[in-house]
């Protein structure tokens, strides 16, 4: 794959979402992926639901969405013969990502310590690398729950309620790459040295709370959840439609609100007093609200989406998978992209984000087989010739021809 990081090698330790992630995103930018697994089970993603049907068993479609554009090389990294492997894999490298438990790496003989100073170490973990909380373990509802994320998810009357993907995982991800390139602009631009990035899932959540940690140092004030409204905006809300789906529309704004009063064909909502500024509606929130809801649940959703629009006013339904595959402007702008997978074939899916405008977007290859690429890399990057990588193979460090892939329920991170 070509890009703006072609020529950058990243080995993925990774298990599971963020630290693959990161890996992915800086292969859809054009970098070379080489993903290290354990033989005989590899990532644990390859076990996660839901599941399609394949000569080879059943296959989780959740692997072949996060697995995608990256090789697999199969080396057990607890035997010294997989340590050696590695780091010299590694010295070929420019990144190496992984999110085991913090002191793993250490006990492998392959922490940032004993390996090139050149390279670009990603440590991605639940509550960082350093710390009393270090050791504990802990997945993505950790992540947003100690973040401060998820008591401020849901509504006010009810339990907290998580996202509904593994916002933590893929938000540290996201934040991990981003760092990974900086400091590879670093490094080549001012002297060569690599560096260690600690990155902590929980940090991710905590990073974007707005406003939530200085309004309690400054006014004393405990942000709390406030579900889909806002309360010092309105009307804001995802407003029920005449066949049975939500639309979302934000009109807290005079300007907006006077739109939309216009697109409901209301124009004396402007002049009441209860709703002429910002502060009046926000003040009448359940009211205004409830009135632009009655308005909708007259309409489908595609007729309120033609009336905001005309009129101006910014609105979307809650696209389901089916609207999403089903949308002009989605596929007019490439935003699906069919993934020859090697094991089910072609799989319509997500395509790389973001893009460089006038650049014609690249399509990953399909997530490999376990092991699929032990022996092309081990020859090409490392040069081993078949004896040494089959006394490679000898011990651990070769998985069979066909990963094996259990069925297990989906789980919750």
């Amino acid at each position: 794959m070509t890009g703006p990081l072609s020529g950058v090698r990243v080995l993925d330790l990774g298990t599971r979402i963020a630290a693959p992630f990161c890996a992915g995103l800086l292969g859809e930018m054009g970098a070379e992926v080489i993903k290290i697994e354990q033989p005989g089970t590899g990532d644990f993603m390859r076990e996660i639901g839901p599941f399609a049907e394949s000569d080879d068993g059943p296959y989780s479609l959740f692997w072949a969405v996060e697995g995608r554009g990256r090789s697999s090389v199969t080396l057990d990294l607890r035997q010294p013969e997989g340590q050696d492997l590695f780091r010299r894999l590694a010295a070929t490298a420019d990144v190496v990502v992984e999110n085991f438990r913090p002191g793993t790496l250490e006990k492998w003989n392959i922490a940032p310590r004993d390996l090139d100073p050149r390279l670009v170490v990603v440590r991605i973990s639940m509550f960082g690398q350093d710390g009393p909380y270090r050791l504990r373990p802990g997945l993505d509802r950790v992540g947003i729950g100690y973040g401060g994320l998820l008591h401020l998810t849901g509504y006010p009357d009810r339990p907290p309620v998580r996202v509904g993907v593994t916002i933590s995982d893929y938000l540290t991800g996201v934040f991990a790459a981003q760092a990974a390139t900086a400091a590879l602009y670093r490094r080549d631009a001012r002297g060569g040295e690599g560096a260690v990035i600690d990155a902590a899932l929980y940090g991710s959540a905590l990073r974007i709370l707005e406003w939530t940690l200085a309004g309690y140092d400054r006014l004393g004030v405990i942000r709390e959840r406030e579900g889909n409204r806002l309360a010092n905006s309105a009307p804001l809300d995802n407003y029920p439609t005449a066949d049975g789906k939500y639309v979302c529309i934000v009109a807290g704004s005079d300007a907006n609100f006077a739109r939309l009063c216009a697109a409901m064909e209301r124009p004396d909502l402007t002049t009441d007093p209860r709703f002429a500024r910002l502060a009046d509606r926000a003040a009448n929130n359940d009211l205004i609200n409830g009135i632009v809801a009655d308005w909708t649940s007259g309409l489908v959703a595609s007729d309120i989406e033609e009336r905001c629009v005309a009129a101006d006013v910014p609105v979307a339904t809650a696209y389901s998978a089916a609207d999403i595959f089903a949308d002009a402007h989605m596929q007019a702008r490439g935003d699906l992209v069919e993934v020859d997978d090697p094991v089910i074939g072609t799989v319509r899916q997500q395509a790389p984000f973001p893009r460089f405008a006038g650049e014609p977007s690249s399509v990953p290859r399909g997530a490999p087989r376990l092991g699929a690429d032990t022996r092309t890399v081990l020859q090409s990057v490392l040069g081993l010739d078949d004896e040494a990588i089959e006394r490679a193979a000898d011990k651990g460090g070769k998985a069979p021809k066909a990963s094996k892939v259990l069925k297990v329920q989906q789980s919750s991170f």
